[in-house]
Order: structure tokens, then C-alpha cells, then sequence
């Protein structure tokens, strides 16, 4: 068996990683590069190998840096299936259309600026034809179902707590009566976070690809703590009048961060205070949500046996069309805007952030990891000015980070997945996390499990198992 690793190698974004047999070639993953622009024109463009000679695609989960590059697969050649769990299926396909439908809504709106200064048009890399297309390749499973994908090569799904439908996959290889078992990771979740049942423990497996994200750091433990630090940040908005910008992928973050609000208001610490979740894909996502309870945790099962809607409230409203999204830049505060790109890589909030980032009143709030080289990670630094649609824009606003509300698991929690691992694996693989915290998290796995080989790839890398 031979894995190569194509993207998330000593970076965060742009999963792609194949496992090959004799005779099958699977792609775990294929998610869009997202950073420098010109960098990841140039990484979704080319994806580093021959999709023609990929047999099936195995997808961990919706996020866009885990599927958004899927639909460039059949322009290349790809005429497989995509396996994915059911809840996966139905967000993905959310997903990969509001991708499109961003992709050619910046291109337009950079284009009109471009020109003028004479210079080349962008193109997006899909449309929603596309998509559409691409989508009729999905084959949704539940969790644990064993899937013959190839002669001697089967797969299943573990739920990985990350986000609705999120999975570790596993992969066996059997020839001659023996067998080869890798597990990849998929992006892990967190125990004891609202709405999703926690991850399953790790199968057994000779080869782990692990991801890395928080590989060198731990999060905020106290729940109670980060509820006052939100309880904070509402206080302020209320006293200043002030908007909070939320960038949050639609998917995961808002639910949560919608939960925790009303959480704030029932318990009587907080008046009401405008919620408005600006994206069209967040109102169907959330659909979605309602559609999958088999992924819901005891507690949120029993709150919508009990009380109905878990999402809804007076004050929270859902923004769909363009022309209500512009009128949010002229409301006046207190208010909370929630929208994606969750990187601020694209997305309508870019223009929030456009039109608010300049005043000191207003609060930039980040509640997931930024990738080098994105907006958001520029905002993060603290950065006092910085591009928007290619803009120098002076930053006044605040930046508040709240690690705590992450949805993936952080140091302690991906070393305790490895101990769990019974027999322990062979080697292990760090992927998804930028190189310091890949090679942290390394350093730390085989410092406390000597015998194990772990390697951190270089994109463009290939390994013999």
C-alpha cells in the first residue's frame, strides 16, 4: 500500500490525501487550498495528481477545505463514486452550491475593480452546474456500515464529532490473507460540546493519518468561563451599540454559537440583543440539522423533544437575500452579525467587515482557527491594516478570539486518541495542522510512544506502508 499527501501537509487547508492499492487508487478528501489568492488559484487549479486514475473519493466532511475542490474532480477526468455519511451528503451538497454561487459572485465583483486598472479577469474554478453534476456521484452510508469500494478494499465511517455527519474513515486492504488498516482522522471533535454526540473512540489500524490543527496548544476547559467571556462581549455591544462581527463557517460555529446565546437569555444574564445570521446557506444548513437527529448528543435530543426548536427565536433572524444582507452595513448596533467565510476568505462577510472594521466601537470575534495567509488570520495578528478586495483598510475594531467555542480537538485530546488505539499502529501520519504544530504534536506522540514511526509529509509526498 502506498499513501500520498497532496494538501493539508504542514498547512490547514486543501485535504487531499490518496491511499493506493494494487489496482485502486481512493482519495481521501478534497478540499479547497484557501490563502494568498494567486497561491490558491494555483493549488485548486492543479491538483497535484492524475484524478483520471482515481477509483472513488471518501469525503470526512463537509467543511470546504475538506470537499470544495470535488467538483473540479470530473473536468479532469474522474468518473467515480463519493461515499460520505448521509448527514455529510446533504450538507456537502449545501456546501459545494454556496461555494459556487461565492466563487462567482467575488470573481464578478473583483473583475468590475480589475478591469479598470486594466488588469486580467479571474475565473471560478465551478459553478452550480457543476456541483449539481458532482453530486449525483455521492453514495451516503450511516455510520459503521462496511462498504465494498474495490476488490479486496472496504471502508466505514466513525463518527468524528466535528461537525454534523463528520467521520474518521477507515480502509482495509486485504490480499493473500493478510490485511492493511489505516484510519484517517478526518478533522476530530471535542467531548461535551452542544448539539453533536462526542467522537468514537479510535478503531484499531496499522496506519494512522492524524490531523493537527491545535497540535501544540489546549483550549479553554471551562465552560462557565467562556459563557461569561460571551456574556462580556454582549454587555459591551449593548453599552457601546455596537455590532459584533461573527465570521463563522455556516455549518458547526453558528448553531453553537446561537445555542450559547439563547442559553445566556433563558438563564435571565442577558436581554435579547439582534441576532442576524446572514447567509443563505446557514437557514438551509440549519434544515439540515434538524433532518439528522441520529447525530444529535442526549441533551440536544431531549431540548427538541421538549421545547421544539432548538435554532428559532424572536430575535434571532436569517438573512437570505443580497438586499437585506446590504442593509445590515447601515443599522445601527447593538447587534450580532454571524456570517461566512468562517477565514473571511470570501463571502458576504467581507463586506461586514468592509464597513465595520473602521470603527472603534465594534468587535471582530473569531471562534475557529484562521490559516496562514487568509484575512482572518491577518485580523488574528492584529494587524493594523490589511487588504479587503485588495483594499489597504486601517482596522479599528476590536479582535476578540474564543478558542474555547473550536470545534476540533486540541492537544490533549489528539494524544488521547492515540493511546486509545489498541494495538497501538505502526506509523502514524501528521497532517492538517501548519508545520509548527504538526511537529509539535509529533515530537509529542513519539515521546511518549517510542516504538511508533511518525512522519510529518511534505505535500507531494508518497510512502510505502
Amino acid at each position: 500500500m502506498k499513501l500520498s499527501f497532496h494538501g493539508a501537509a504542514r498547512s490547514v487547508t486543501g485535504s487531499r490525501h490518496i491511499v493506493e492499492t494494487p489496482g485502486c487508487r481512493l482519495l481521501l478528501d478534497c478540499g479547497l487550498f484557501q490563502g494568498r489568492r494567486e497561491e490558491a488559484l494555483r493549488q485548486n487549479q492543479d491538483l497535484g495528481f492524475d484524478q483520471k486514475s482515481i477509483r472513488a473519493v471518501l469525503l470526512s466532511h463537509a467543511h470546504i477545505d475538506h470537499s470544495g475542490a470535488l467538483p473540479v474532480l470530473p473536468k479532469h477526468g474522474f468518473s467515480g463514486k463519493v461515499y460520505l455519511t448521509r448527514a455529510t451528503a446533504d450538507l456537502t451538497e449545501l456546501m459545494l452550491e454556496d461555494s459556487a454561487r461565492v466563487q462567482v459572485n467575488d470573481c464578478s465583483y473583483v473583475n468590475k475593480k480589475e478591469q479598470r486598472r486594466g488588469k486580467t479577469c479571474v475565473r471560478p474554478l465551478y459553478n452550480t452546474d457543476d456541483v449539481r453534476k458532482l453530486v449525483r456521484r455521492f453514495e451516503g452510508s450511516r455510520y459503521g456500515d462496511l462498504l465494498k469500494i474495490a476488490p479486496r478494499v472496504t471502508a466505514s465511517f466513525h463518527d468524528a464529532g466535528h461537525i454534523l455527519g463528520s467521520a474518521a474513515i477507515r480502509v482495509k486492504y486485504t490480499a493473500r490473507g493478510n490485511t492493511t488498516t489505516v484510519l484517517f482522522s478526518g478533522d476530530l471533535g471535542r467531548s461535551n460540546m452542544p448539539i453533536l454526540r462526542d467522537p468514537e473512540p479510535p478503531l484499531p489500524c496499522d496506519v494512522l493519518i492524524l490531523e493537527s490543527t491545535y497540535g501544540d496548544r489546549l483550549h479553554e476547559a471551562d465552560r462557565e468561563i467562556m459563557k461569561q467571556q460571551a456574556l462580556d462581549l454582549l454587555i459591551h455591544a449593548k453599552t457601546h451599540k455596537s455590532k459584533i462581527i461573527v465570521p463563522a463557517f455556516a455549518v458547526g460555529r453558528t448553531q453553537d454559537l446561537v445555542m450559547r446565546i439563547k442559553e445566556l437569555v433563558s438563564e435571565g444574564r442577558l436581554d435579547p440583543i439582534p441576532i442576524y445570521i446572514d447567509s443563505p446557506l446557514a437557514s438551509r444548513v440549519t434544515e439540515v440539522f434538524r433532518r439528522h437527529p441520529e447525530c444529535y448528543d442526549e441533551e440536544t435530543t431531549r431540548t427538541f423533544t421538549s421545547s421544539g426548536d432548538l435554532f428559532a427565536s424572536r430575535y434571532i433572524h436569517f438573512v437570505s437575500s443580497p438586499e437585506d444582507s446590504k442593509r445590515l452595513n447601515s443599522i445601527k448596533g447593538p447587534c450580532v452579525i454571524i456570517s461566512a467565510s468562517g477565514m473571511c476568505e470570501g463571502g458576504r462577510v467581507v463586506h461586514h467587515l468592509k464597513h465595520a472594521i473602521q470603527d472603534e466601537a465594534n468587535v471582530i470575534v473569531f471562534v475557529g482557527f484562521q490559516a496562514e495567509h487568509t484575512l482572518g488570520r491577518k485580523l488574528v495578528e492584529g494587524w493594523d491594516v490589511v487588504p479587503i478586495f485588495g483594499v489597504p483598510t486601517p482596522r479599528r475594531a476590536q479582535i476578540v478570539k474564543f478558542n474555547g467555542l473550536s470545534a476540533h480537538a486540541d492537544r490533549n485530546d489528539l494524544l488521547a486518541y492515540v493511546r486509545a488505539i489498541n494495538p497501538l499502529p505502526a506509523k502514524i501520519f501528521i497532517v492538517h495542522g501548519e508545520e509548527k504544530q504538526a511537529l509539535s504534536l509529533a515530537a509529542a506522540i513519539q515521546g511518549e510512544h517510542s516504538k511508533i514511526e511518525v512522519a510529518v509529509p511534505h505535500v507531494g509526498s508518497s510512502h510505502e506502508v
